[in-house]
Formats: structure tokens, sequence, C-alpha cells
């Protein structure tokens, strides 16, 4: 019997997904939680390994065994992350390796003065922005791109070409948010794309420089890798075949 489960969690208090000795992570607290609750040992297999202090709103992951009681589980499970559903899957279902799209959010708080709540939520930014050159810059994304500049140089990459279904900015008052979904992400794409695009609208990048980023330019000729907590990731999408790894 396989298990898939969809998970939120607050990103801040974890050193990121991925077990890692000594450290508390997401992945350490789910599977001791559901070790509990199961009374089996839980190996899981998830669609999306988040960095230290990225949140999600939609992960995915699946194990071998029954699935938990939504109320035991979260009962045992730390207040940062919450089961929202658990069900009976395909006993060939892979979380990771089916996963057909990921998309992700970064929230931007773009005003002079910081804010207590959004705080560990969103990236600070008291600087200008011109809302239609990062409309501008998202639109350029939608298609097949080599992110060569997107990722770190040091790397266990070995494809840079990802396809972009979507990729949007939107404005909430003081929040600006940007949508993007894609096949797969590489390591810290998305945050240097937010802070490339940051420079854009601040008018420190034009939007040609930034165009000529996105057919496998060298990581050096991109901006700042923004910081962790304004990405969440928003959901997994499923369906036929498997896409390739890496």
């Amino acid at each position: 019997m396989t298990t898939k489960l969809v998970l939120e969690y607050d990103g801040g208090p974890f050193a990121g997904w991925a077990l890692q000795p000594g450290l508390r992570t997401v992945a350490a607290e789910v599977v001791n939680a559901l070790s509990i609750v199961l009374r089996q040992p839980v190996d899981l297999v998830v669609a999306g390994r988040t960095d230290r202090g990225v949140h999600a709103l939609g992960q995915v992951v699946s194990y071998a065994g029954p699935p938990p009681i939504l109320r035991g589980v979260n009962a045992v499970l730390p207040d940062e992350i919450v089961v929202l559903s658990a069900e009976v899957a395909d006993p060939e279902f892979s979380a990771r390796h089916d996963a057909r799209t990921r998309s992700y959010m970064y929230r931007v708080l773009a005003r002079r003065t910081p804010s207590a709540f959004e705080r560990g939520r969103s990236l600070w930014w008291p600087h200008r922005v011109d809302f239609e050159a990062l409309q501008a810059c998202a639109a350029a994304l939608v298609g097949t791109h080599d992110f060569t500049a997107f990722t770190p140089t040091e790397t266990y990459h070995r494809r840079f070409t990802r396809d972009v279904l979507s990729a949007r900015w939107e404005r909430h008052g003081d929040v600006l948010e940007f949508h993007i979904e894609a096949d797969s992400f590489m390591r810290n794409m998305n945050r240097i794309l937010i802070g490339t695009m940051l420079e854009v609208a601040e008018e420190r990048r034009t939007l040609d420089d930034f165009l000529s980023l996105l057919d496998g330019a060298p990581r050096s000729r991109a901006g700042k890798t923004a910081p962790p907590y304004g990405l969440y990731l928003k959901g997994v999408s499923y369906g036929p075949g498997r896409r390739p790894r890496n």
C-alpha cells in the first residue's frame, strides 16, 4: 500500500526538508510523527526538497504504508507542520518522479517601513519598484529556457533547461507576489530569479540584460540570491508519465 500526503509548513524553524544528522528538519519531524502513529518505520519520498527557511502550502510526500488519521498525526507534529490530506495512492506512485509540474510563490513587501507581521514571511523591499518591468520579466520566462545563470555554479544538476508554463507578478496592496509553475526547478532558481528581477524593477539592470540571461549565461551575470523566507512551494501537479531527473 502506498500513501500520498499533502502538507503545509512554516519553514522558519527548520534546517530545510531533508534529513540531516543533529539538525531539526521538516522530514525528521514528519517521519517521527508517522512512525509513532503508524507504529512502523516510514521512508518518505518528497515532491520537492525545500531549503532552510522555505515554506510550503502544498508539499506532497509518498511512502509505503497505510494513511494516518489526520487528527492523530497532527496532534504529534509540531505546530509549524500540518498534514492537510492523506489518501491511498497507486502502489507505484512516487511523489517525486510522478510530478508533472511544481508551482512556487515569492512574496515581497514593497514599502518604506518593515512589518512586524510579515517578518519571516516576505522580503522587505524599501526601494523603487517598477511593477511593469517586473511583469515584463515574468512574461519573458514563459517557455523553454536555459537557466544556468539562475543556479549555483557548484551544482549536482545535469540538465539546465526548464519549461516554464506560467509566470506572473500580482500586487496586493504593499505585497507583491511572484507566481511561477514549471516542469521542475533547480537549486536556488526562484530566489536568484527574484533577486535579478528586483534589480530590473529598481532600474539597476535593463530588461534586455535580464532577457540575455535566459540562454545559458553564467551564474556570475545574474543578480543576488533573495532570502529563503519569502518563498513558498504552492503545489505539485500529477499526470501520466515521469519527468527526467535533475
